[in-house]
């Protein structure tokens, strides 16, 4: 009912090279010393059908997912992650869907046949890392056991009453403080922040003379918000924007195409070194979230490539962004415009540093394996 195919690289390959590189960083090497003390876990990771993992474009889960599963191998645990067909992660995939269905994002006849064969497929499992969302009802319905679930959206409307539930059965994992303080009813087990691989990200000069803005097309991400700041400022603007649904596209038609003049460059959606050519090259990302996004993946991206963030002070910015150290956390467009204006005095090596330090896939790693073990001990 599902097919497995397996990465072209040698785990033990992956490990040597994982741990080179942790070498030359600061403070990644000793979260890798847990492996060679004790027995190796077999993981399971469930993500969404709904894109491959990594992602080719947009995809914030599932890039984090990518990093879990190969930074786990890298450590010397086995992973087997259930995913759709059209991943290319370096570790062994299961799927029964051949490609990955964005266009149906969120329907049920979708996700549940989905994580009813991932639950099979990941049965032998020392733990099963549930990141869908119907995938820990079908869970607990079947009786399935050492399963974690982490939470990548925000706990509210149906959401906080669904992850209330699943928190009183079996591990709940938030991805940021603030995500966990909107819903203090909510058993949360671990708060833990995203990471990724520093390597993975070449560090810019930040010499490209613009601004950018990369997300998706919506008014909560602030695109109209950073178009009129950036121009205030004299500063020209990259936006980099996902605008494929119904919703993004009358959004851009609304508010930021009448906006449109010489000084915003509109590139549309970006990936691979496209992404990482204009991530290096910014004087800054321009963040101006407009509500309390429970992580923001794109600002550690930023970070590793040691460009600043501007930002507002929503979600888990404030967890992220260090105010005249990594960027600046505006609250009204005149602190955007003014931090704009300063962002030459930040230092672009303290923007790689923090990434290296706080938001490593190491450490991610080992926040999710001391969880794991916590739970086969039990």
């Amino acid at each position: 009912m599902f097919a497995v195919h397996f990465c072209s690289v040698r785990q033990d390959d992956c490990h040597e090279r994982f741990l080179t590189r942790a070498a030359d960083a600061v403070g990644i090497a000793i979260a890798h010393d847990e492996p060679m003390m004790l027995d190796p876990l077999k993981v399971g990771l469930l993500a969404p059908p709904w894109a491959a993992v990594p992602p080719p474009g947009y995809g914030g889960t599932e890039s984090v997912v990518c990093q879990l599963a190969q930074g786990l191998t890298a450590a010397g645990h086995e992973v087997v992650l259930y995913a759709t067909g059209d991943s290319t992660a370096r570790v062994p995939i299961a799927y029964a869907m051949a490609a990955a269905d964005w266009d149906r994002v969120g329907h049920g006849e979708v996700e549940l046949p989905h994580v009813m064969h991932g639950y099979e497929a990941l049965a032998g499992c020392d733990v099963i890392h549930d990141h869908t969302l119907l995938g820990p009802a079908w869970a607990l319905a079947s009786g399935y056991d050492r399963v974690v679930t982490t939470c990548h959206g925000p706990f509210s409307g149906e959401l906080r009453a669904i992850y209330r539930r699943y928190g009183r059965r079996l591990p709940v994992v938030a991805i940021s403080r603030d995500q966990a303080s909107h819903a203090p009813e909510i058993a949360v087990e671990r708060v833990i922040h995203h990471g990724l691989d520093p390597v993975e990200y070449p560090v810019g000069k930040g010499d490209g003379s613009y601004l950018l803005f990369l997300g998706r097309m919506t008014p909560d991400k602030g695109v109209r918000e950073a178009v009129l700041s950036a121009r205030a400022a004299g500063v020209p603007l990259v936006i980099a924007a996902k605008n494929r649904e119904p919703v993004e596209q009358a959004y851009f038609a609304d508010q930021i195409l009448p906006l449109l003049t010489d000084d915003v460059d509109l590139v549309g959606e970006v990936a691979g070194e496209a992404k990482l050519g204009l991530l290096g090259g910014a004087k800054a990302l321009l963040n101006p979230i407009q509500w309390a996004e429970p992580f923001g993946l794109v600002m550690i991206e930023a970070m590793a490539c040691g460009t600043p963030v501007i930002a507002c002070p929503n979600g888990a910015a404030p967890e992220i962004v260090d105010t005249g150290s990594t960027g600046f956390l505006c609250s009204d467009p005149g602190e955007l415009v003014a931090a704009i204006q300063r962002v030459d005095e930040l230092d672009r090596d303290a923007c790689r540093a923090a990434v290296t330090r706080r938001f490593s896939t190491s450490r991610m790693v080992a926040d999710h394996v001391a969880l794991y073990r916590e739970m086969v001990s039990r």
